[in-house]
């Protein structure tokens, strides 16, 4: 495999389910393209701004596809806390346990001592496989015998943490900007030193000296503003929704309808009338401060119409015009 990032950019790349990410395709663009290779080569974390819904999350599945590594993700909410990203350690379980062992222990200390040993409640983050897949593995082996199934990610059979690739595993940190500041600026560290401690355990994870470094993929959706030092860190690319009618119109049509759907399923101009509505109904919601659908809306109408008249235009128009509103119009206030 070519230890650079240069994916066919005529041929969408088929995406597999994982876990509860649905089966899909990408097609890649130039700057996309450049942006990942910007990133791979300075290690450095690429930051994805734009509206939700523009495609932003598959990037990071498309790429670890392409280049056959892990894909590991956390999508972050306000609950996130910092150190979710690389572990997370249950005193609820150690308590329980605690409890269980004060019953039923008798003099055994050394074997009581044993059981309650902090490591043995500390649950690998996507940090600690990306950085160290081997010693992540043992961890998650040792906290399912201690206290519940920890899965080991999926990865491509022929994948290995030692494996010739552009990069090691691609992460994804989705939708950051739910966070509090504390959880980028403490990914900044854990990146910035190539590793991590815990309050639990006496050694470091680390980044084996000469293995490919993880590429981490970070989406914003804008909705807070990231710390200035975070973002001097990253490699920023925007992904905004098309601002001319015919830039619109290529990218929903050719680089997002066609990437699932053949004219034969639905033809161009069906797929431009979808674009119009699409159109008119951005620059209501923004006039009124409704929320503004996007290219999520523009597919969920045109894979209705395939899957309800596949090939059928008069039908599919028909269709259109009776559930049009439904994936459109985002407002449920009483007004018409």
């Amino acid at each position: 495999m070519p230890l650079d990032f240069s994916p066919d950019l005529s041929t969408p790349i088929e995406i597999p389910q994982q876990d509860s990410w649905p089966p899909t395709r990408h097609r890649f663009d130039p700057q996309t393209v450049w942006a990942v290779q910007a990133a791979i080569a300075a290690q450095r974390p690429l930051l994805l701004g734009g509206e939700s819904g523009i495609g932003k999350s598959q990037v990071a599945r498309a790429v670890a596809q392409a280049v056959r590594v892990p894909f590991l993700y956390h999508v972050v909410d306000e609950r996130t806390e910092r150190d979710d990203l690389m572990y997370s350690y249950d005193a609820v379980a150690r308590l329980a346990e605690a409890q269980v062992s004060a019953v039923t222990a008798g003099r055994d200390a050394d074997g009581w001592r044993a059981r309650l040993a902090e490591p043995n409640f500390i649950r690998p983050g996507i940090l600690w496989w990306a950085f160290a897949w081997a010693d992540a593995q043992r961890q998650a082996e040792t906290f399912s015998r201690h206290c519940r199934t920890c899965e080991v990610p999926a990865k491509p059979d022929d994948w290995s943490p030692d494996a010739a690739r552009p990069c090691g595993p691609v992460v994804l940190v989705d939708e950051i900007d739910k966070a509090d500041p504390s959880v980028p600026n403490g990914l900044l560290e854990a990146l910035g030193g190539r590793g991590f401690r815990t309050a639990q355990l006496d050694k470091p994870v680390a980044l084996k000296p000469g293995a490919p470094a993880p590429l981490v993929i970070i989406t914003t959706n804008r909705e807070r503003e990231l710390p200035p030092a975070f973002m001097r860190r990253c490699l920023v690319l925007k992904m905004p929704f098309p601002a001319g009618r015919e830039e619109a119109e290529h990218f929903l049509i050719e680089e997002r309808a066609r990437v699932f759907w053949g004219p034969e399923q639905i033809n161009d101009a069906v797929c431009r009338i979808v674009v119009d509505q699409l159109l008119a109904e951005r620059t209501s919601a923004a006039r009124d401060s409704l929320i503004v659908p996007g290219a999520a809306e523009f597919l969920d109408l045109i894979r209705a119409l395939v899957e309800m008249y596949p090939g059928d235009a008069e039908r599919q128009r028909g269709a259109l015009k009776e559930i049009a509103p439904f994936a459109l119009k985002k407002d449920l206030s009483d007004g018409v």
